[in-house]
């Protein structure tokens, strides 16, 4: 199973990306096979990433632009399979029918849509994945173990019942410390295997598998406390653990 990095906790740390080959080359160093998103403003730097990500023998699932319909396109230039869904409205119906719009759009490219389950958002908990699920019919999951399994959800459940929905998974931890209306303040993101809320990714892993999930994984850990590299080579380590 390809194994990448979704490096949102690596640009909070760092203040963004700044050399995209250095990046690339510590994550292979410590057994990753590159990143979730390449992204890009322009279709010039689409191709010098790219090419980039091809000459260091790293992959990636899909692009990031700065519209939705830019995602869709160099995404599908680019070989992807699915974007991920980008709904502003601040309530569960209006989410519904932009995802289902993207997904129209989507379409004519051959790309699928993915929804990104998140706390704070109309789409946090199991009951709500599987109302997303149901009412978004054409539409995917990018699968957060941890942003679920902190709401209670079970995201091994999710992936027996809906396998073919799944189109990313993000393999995260979480470390609950107080009770706060605010999500953020409930705990923080940690490395694979450090958390305290009994998430168990090898299930997830197992129950991928044997769904035939044929797609990537990707890990990812929104706060670090140290050099990110420390928390993802501790993140590898637990996954090769896990046989992986």
């Amino acid at each position: 199973m390809t194994i990448l990095v979704a490096d949102y906790g690596m640009n909070v740390y760092h203040g963004g990306m700044h050399d995209l080959a250095q990046r690339l080359e510590s994550l292979k160093a410590i057994g990753y096979d590159g990143l979730e998103r390449l992204t890009a403003a322009t279709e010039a730097q689409v191709l010098e990433a790219a090419a980039t990500f091809r000459r260091l023998g790293c992959r990636f699932a899909t692009v990031q632009a700065p519209t939705p319909d830019l995602c869709i396109r160099w995404s599908a230039a680019m070989g992807c399979t699915y974007v991920w869904a980008s709904p502003t409205a601040p309530d569960l119906d209006g989410l519904v029918r932009q995802v289902n719009g993207q997904v129209r759009a989507a379409e004519a490219w051959g790309i699928r849509i993915g929804l990104h389950n998140h706390m704070g958002t109309p789409v946090e908990s199991h009951e709500q994945v599987i109302g997303f699920l149901e009412r978004c019919p054409e539409a995917g999951l990018v699968l957060d173990t941890a942003h679920l399994a902190a709401m209670g959800g079970d995201p091994v459940a999710v992936v027996r019942e809906y396998p073919e929905r799944v189109l990313q998974v993000h393999l995260k931890d979480w470390i609950a410390e107080r009770e706060h209306t605010e999500w953020h303040r409930r705990g923080r993101f940690c490395e694979l295997g450090a958390g305290n809320i009994g998430l168990d990714n090898g299930a997830v892993v197992r129950a991928l598998a044997e769904a035939g999930y044929a797609g990537t994984v990707c890990v990812e850990q929104d706060t670090h406390l140290r050099d990110p590299l420390e928390d993802l080579a501790v993140s590898r380590r637990h996954l090769a653990g896990l046989g992986l």
